[in-house]
């Protein structure tokens, strides 16, 4: 089987540089491959189970068309500000350019008209005094909401229309390996996750690598293995913050997510707010190895009395040590251990007078919990002092913004971190040092979500037909 393209991952930036390949009406022959289910038959069992079943082999809230991107909160950062150091590679002005574009993409697929975030400017304006006053920074960026079962029927809509176009997908294939030779690409390895059978090799002129974070562990093995150029990058250690809708309400009404930095003492990490869902739902989904992370989902109808969003500090390490992703995987796993395998649940009250939570007192509290599995336990037995002193210190500073954010009935639960951490050396054509490979979204270690990411995938079909 020989292919002009290759795409590895139906995530966000491999769906947008097969959608702009056809746009552009190209001739080449496109293949994507993709581990896990085209998104009609993606299903999340814990909408009836109630609690996780840890499905095999693989989560569907995590693999499958469209990734993540399908079972989020479907939200697009409209500003180059947010979502990951892309516009470092490609500047400032480029990228303004490419996210209105993939915009207007997201709206000819049934993406909602309206922006948050733009109007009743004066209230804007209290609320960065406010941010200003506690030392964190207000970051002006307009978000469009798809909402999580909005985002599932246009990314259905997406696929449909490659499928028509003629881009072949294979669903439940997993690539192993790639195949280099002589430092020029030549295709991948690949095997059926239905029937294990032996391995085919696919040959390919150019292959894009867009693995999201799901990928980003396999393709720092296969950077290791095929001497791929790359350096390790931050990885982000935090939690997911829970509260009532009523403290959050002023911020949902005018910004709907408040994008907030800050580098708190002692350490001056940067920490920063993200992936905010007002009235949405704490959730878990499962990595490799039945790794439990904590996110959070926010829908266009379905409501909760709460606000969720997460906080996270951000680490850069320095030599000898390289294995950013894998810290982040040792980190989770010993919050993951202490929940007997679950996501862990504490009250911020109870980490200020150093005592863990009990179910008991979950049940006695204005906040109820919106992810009803998680286990009450002790994130600071978990995770490690730095980061956890800077989610503390920023919670505090965030009350001066949010006025009752900082209460003692406030869930944080964990752990949540992101796995973009290995950052691959790519030219301005996003090309690596192997001739033909290429590597694009958050398993690149450029990107962050899925706007930058499908810009990123729509910049490569750009590139490929010029």
């Amino acid at each position: 089987m020989t292919y002009d393209v290759i795409i590895v991952g139906a995530g966000p930036a491999g769906i947008f540089t097969a959608l702009e390949l056809v746009k552009k009406e190209t001739k080449k022959k496109i293949l994507i491959i993709e581990k896990g289910r085209s998104i009609d038959k993606r299903h999340c069992p814990k909408e009836h189970t109630k609690n996780c079943v840890y499905c095999k082999p693989y989560c569907h809230i995590t693999t499958g068309f469209s990734g993540a991107g399908a079972f989020s909160d479907g939200k697009l950062s409209l500003s180059y500000e947010v979502g990951g150091e892309l516009p470092d590679l490609i500047g400032t002005t480029l990228a303004e350019e490419f996210i209105s574009y993939t915009d207007d993409i997201y709206l000819e697929f049934g993406a909602d008209t309206k922006i948050e975030g733009i109007e009743n400017s004066e209230a804007i304006k209290e609320i960065r005094r406010k941010s200003i006053e506690a030392g964190l920074k207000l970051v002006d960026c307009p978000i469009r909401h798809l909402g999580t079962e909005k985002a599932q029927e246009i990314y259905y809509e997406i696929q449909k229309y490659l499928l028509d176009a003629g881009v072949e997908i294979s669903f439940n294939y997993l690539v192993k390996d790639l195949f280099i030779e002589d430092d020029t690409v030549k295709g991948v390895q690949a095997v059926s996750l239905k029937d294990q059978k032996e391995e085919q090799r696919i040959l390919g002129e150019k292959v894009i690598v867009a693995a999201g974070r799901k990928g980003a562990d396999w393709l720092k093995n296969m950077c290791t293995k095929h001497h791929i150029d790359h350096r390790a990058g931050t990885v982000d250690i935090g939690v997911r913050v829970e509260v009532r809708n009523e403290v959050m309400e002023r911020v949902n009404n005018v910004l709907y997510e408040s994008k907030l930095i800050g580098y708190p003492v002692p350490f001056r990490d940067k920490v920063r707010t993200f992936c905010q869902n007002p009235g949405g739902f704490v959730s878990q989904e499962n990595y490799d190895d039945d790794l439990a992370i904590v996110n959070g989902h926010s829908y266009k109808d379905k409501k909760s009395d709460n606000t969720n969003l997460a906080i996270l500090s951000s680490h850069n390490f320095l030599e000898p040590f390289n294995q950013p992703i894998q810290y982040g995987k040792k980190v989770s796993e010993l919050v993951n251990m202490l929940g007997n395998g679950s996501i862990l649940v504490q009250r911020y009250g109870d980490i200020l007078e150093g005592k863990r939570t009990w179910e008991k007192e979950l049940s006695q509290s204005n906040v109820s919990p919106t992810l009803p599995d998680a286990v009450a336990g002790d994130l600071t037995s978990a995770i490690p002092y730095r980061p956890m002193s800077n989610i503390l210190n920023f919670i505090e500073a965030m009350n001066t913004v949010v006025p009752g954010f900082a209460s003692r009935e406030t869930l944080l639960y964990g752990p949540e971190v992101k796995f973009y951490s290995n950052k691959i050396n790519i030219n301005e054509d996003f090309e690596t040092n192997i001739k033909g490979l290429y590597c694009l979204g958050d398993s690149s270690g450029w990107t962050r979500g899925l706007m930058m990411a499908s810009v990123m995938g729509v910049m490569m079909g750009r590139k490929l037909t010029e």
